[in-house]
Formats: structure tokens, sequence, C-alpha cells
């Protein structure tokens, strides 16, 4: 059997993205124009790729990139809840500086980079890591021996390249998830293989970097 690959693309840069404001889960800001330009670049790089199947998160950012990719490789569309951004409760929509000097016990709490503890009305790291890990596993199943894309948010890039390294949740974050952005992992064993990580060939100009 042909080998079990999963391309994860991080949406378009979106208003938000520019402003350093936290998306999350429920929160969501539409792409700018440089972020509908990267989701066609990202359509041109996939159209040649052999792609089998289609995935998207279906928060609004997601969907507007995945639009010209579905385009390109004439796939459908499937939309999972479950590769949504990570759920940051009570921070969502705030830069990080606001929500500093609005909830600053909750800050001072998430600056620990505790995993176990979730951010109220939101997730802990390790709640999201399970959930997007449960999620990109079943779409591989799906596809043993397939190529298959997903377009989701930087924090489930970054969580899937710290289970791939076996990196803990609560490490420094040393990488970048830049947008519209292209990771390749292989499945195997019940495992994740990193293969090619935040790949922006396919891009002109800068490419934002944030989670």
């Amino acid at each position: 059997m042909s080998e079990t690959r999963v391309i994860l693309v991080r949406h378009g840069e979106t208003h938000w993205n520019r402003e350093a404001r936290i998306q999350g889960y429920h929160a969501n800001s539409p792409l700018t124009d440089t972020g509908i330009a990267q989701a066609r670049a990202v359509a041109q790089r996939l159209a040649g790729e052999g792609v089998d199947a289609l995935y998207a998160s279906d928060a609004g950012r997601t969907v507007q990139t995945v639009e010209p990719i579905a385009a390109a490789t004439g796939l459908p569309v499937t939309h999972e809840a479950g590769v949504r951004e990570r759920n940051y409760g009570i921070f969502e929509g705030r830069t990080f500086a606001e929500v500093e000097q609005v909830f600053p016990e909750a800050f001072e709490k998430y600056r620990t980079r505790d995993p176990h503890s979730a951010i109220d009305g939101g997730e802990s790291a390790v709640q999201f890591r399970d959930r997007i890990v449960a999620a990109l596993a079943e779409i591989a199943r799906r596809h043993a021996g397939q190529r298959s894309v997903v377009v989701t948010h930087g924090g489930v890039v970054g969580a899937l390249y710290r289970v791939a390294l076996e990196m803990p949740m609560d490490a420094p974050r040393v990488y970048t998830t830049r947008n519209a952005s292209l990771s390749w992992f292989r499945f195997e064993a019940q495992r994740w293989i990193l293969e090619v990580w935040d790949n922006v060939e396919h891009l002109n100009g800068e490419s934002l970097d944030d989670e």
C-alpha cells in the first residue's frame, strides 16, 4: 500500500493576524487582500500535487482559504470542526496586551505554559492537542495510502509538530507557522512523522508567523 500523507495548510493572512489579535475556536476575521492572494497561490501549488481528499476547519478564515484550492483541484471540501484552532475562551478577539490588562490573573496563569490549565471558557493545551490529533488520525485512516490536504490553523499545525517531534506542550515555541504555509506529515503505525515543515516557496513576499 502507498504511504499515507496529510498536508496541513495554515489559512491565509487575516485582518486580525495583522492586528495581532487572538482568533481561536469561535472568533474569526476575514482574509486580507494578501490572504486572498496567498490562498490562490496555495491552490496553484496543490493543483499539481496529486491530492486525493480535501478537508478544512469550518471557521470562516479557513473556508475562505480552501475555496480556491477546491476549484483548482476539483475536489469537494469536507469541513471538520475537530481541526479548528484552540479554544482561547475569554482571550479571543483581544491582543495579548489587552488580555494582560483586562484579565491579569488568567494571563499570568497562561504565561506559565501549564499544559493542563484551561483558559476560562476555553481549552487547555493538552485538551486541544488531543482533539486535533484524534481528528487528524481519523482523516488519515479514512484515506489510508492516499494524500489528504487539511486547511487549518497555526496552533493546529504547531501541535502536530510537537507530537511528531515528541516535544512537550509546555516547551518553548521554537518553530514558525506562517500564513498559507504547507507542512507534510506521514502517518505510519499510528505515528506522525514530519517530512516538510512550514514551506512557503509558493508565496511572494512576507508571510506572518503567529498562533
